[in-house]
């Protein structure tokens, strides 16, 4: 098997404590990752403020550094598409295109690195104050404390180091143990890339030791963490005043209207519903469907659906790939069970075979069961008719989760009425929830998180305004 080891201080970490990374299809393990000890973890941060206090990048070399990692990206997407497959068990044109998104996240976050600017405040204005001249600068906040998901283990990843070191800022990361070697070789082609020693660790342990010591360490002062809302919910409450960046969970709705184009919106939902087995946070997992165009949307749907390929990740052809593991697929056929047990009816799908979950449609189903109120995390939607859009939107918004939404509709005054009072961060018309790009600003509302992603947004988040006063004499 590969073995791979930390990167801590510019250095490469062998240790006697591992963990195996397991082939998500198989579940046969392939690859032995080292795991942090709390010695690890205390030196990373300390090399990491060092860094941060001794190596001043120039807006400029930072430009450089990130803007050779997207060349390097895609010099090495092949072998990077491969190990996602491998170790995320995400189809092949999927881990693709991951890639080439995280490729552009470095871009844009070099380029935004030469457009960090303060403003000029008008302190002269002020009575008293005539002969003063102020501005603002930015500046960055020091060591960022990265939690990485499995969902997008390279790009997520992407979303958290790029804007960091772009801003100025030293990065700590710890990616999720199930998908660690993605962001270890994405270290490697930052190293390659002229990235100083020190600015960029990457730890590797369970989020109840690596994560917790992170936590609670003072020394660093952001952290940027996307995951469950149980979890943000724990680092909100025992980081104390340092500042945070949460993605937390979700279940997207989706409304289809009376006037909606029927076959780009079943076709749009197909893919956006079961992508990466619905394992992203902005899934489409609530499709509110207008109730004199229910049944026939519901053909078209499923129509679409038997037209993806569900199986081996490493096939080209394929759409629907494994869950990450046995045990979530076994629980969403749990939740799947739950419901049918309650009255709901599985229109298509509800078949499990290892960790490989079929795609699911229910219909049938209530605002109370634990596949429409809660974050599923698995290729299952709820087809939901509706008569009223008012009564609808206030159904929508009754969830804890706000991330992103949509609506498809022919009636542009629907759509804006719609997008006013959904109630998320972001709200898509004719598309469904699941669309980002990712110069965009991506972040929801609720129990969904707060702050942006998008490397703009995140440099926004990861400095701190100064503001400067000159008294000058007459």
């Amino acid at each position: 098997m590969d073995k791979y080891g930390l990167y801590i201080d510019g250095k490469w970490i062998n240790t006697e404590d591992t963990l195996e990374v397991l082939d998500k299809y198989s579940q046969k393990p392939f690859a032995k990752v080292s795991k942090a000890s709390e010695n690890d973890v205390d030196l990373a941060i300390s090399s990491a403020l060092e860094a941060f206090e001794t190596k001043n990048l120039s807006p400029y070399d930072r430009y450089k550094i990130l803007q050779k990692s997207s060349e390097l990206l895609l010099a090495n997407k092949e072998d990077l598409a491969k190990t996602i497959v491998l170790e995320a068990g995400k189809p092949l044109k999927q881990a693709r295109s991951e890639i080439d998104r995280s490729a552009q996240t470095f871009l844009i976050a070099a380029e935004e690195a030469k457009r960090i600017h303060g403003e000029g405040v008008p302190v002269e204005a002020a009575p008293g104050s005539e002969n003063r001249l102020a501005f603002t600068i930015k500046v960055p906040v020091g060591v960022i404390g990265a939690i990485s998901p499995f969902n997008f283990p390279l790009n997520l990843v992407a979303h958290k180091i790029a804007p960091a070191l772009a801003a100025g800022n030293a990065v700590v990361l710890k990616p999720a143990s199930k998908t660690p070697i993605s962001a270890l070789k994405l270290a490697k082609i930052l190293e390659e890339a002229g990235l100083p020693a020190g600015l960029l660790q990457v730890l590797v342990g369970s989020g109840s030791t690596v994560g917790k010591l992170m936590m609670d360490d003072e020394r660093i002062a952001l952290y940027t963490f996307t995951g469950s809302a149980k979890v943000g919910l724990q680092l909100k409450q025992e980081t104390g005043l340092n500042r945070l960046i949460l993605e937390l969970g979700n279940n997207s709705p989706v409304i289809i209207d009376k006037e909606a184009d029927l076959n780009h919106a079943a076709k749009t939902l197909a893919g956006q519903s079961f992508a990466f087995a619905g394992q992203v946070c902005i899934s489409v997992q609530r499709i509110y469907v207008h109730e004199t165009i229910k049944d026939i949307f519901l053909e078209k749907l499923i129509s679409e659906i038997n037209q993806l390929q569900v199986g081996d990740p490493n096939d080209p052809e394929t759409d629907v790939g494994p869950m990450i593991d046995v045990k979530e697929a076994e629980r969403a056929e749990k939740w799947i069970q739950e419901a049918v047990e309650k009255g709901a009816r599985i229109a298509i799908g509800g078949e499990r075979e290892g960790a490989l979950l079929k795609p699911t449609i229910l219909t049938n189903v209530q605002p109370q069961f634990r596949v429409v109120c809660e974050e599923i995390f698995a290729p299952v939607a709820s087809v939901i008719p509706f008569h009223d859009l008012d009564a609808c939107i206030r159904e929508v918004n009754q969830s804890d989760y706000g991330l992103q939404g949509g609506i498809f509709t022919q009636n542009l005054d629907t759509a804006f009425y719609a997008a006013k009072n959904v109630e998320v961060g972001g709200f898509m018309i004719n598309d469904g929830s699941q669309y980002r790009v990712d110069l965009m600003p991506y972040g929801g509302v609720k129990d969904s998180g707060n702050g942006k992603e998008g490397p703009k947004y995140s440099i926004e988040e990861m400095t701190e305004e100064r503001l400067i006063v000159m008294n000058l004499r007459k």
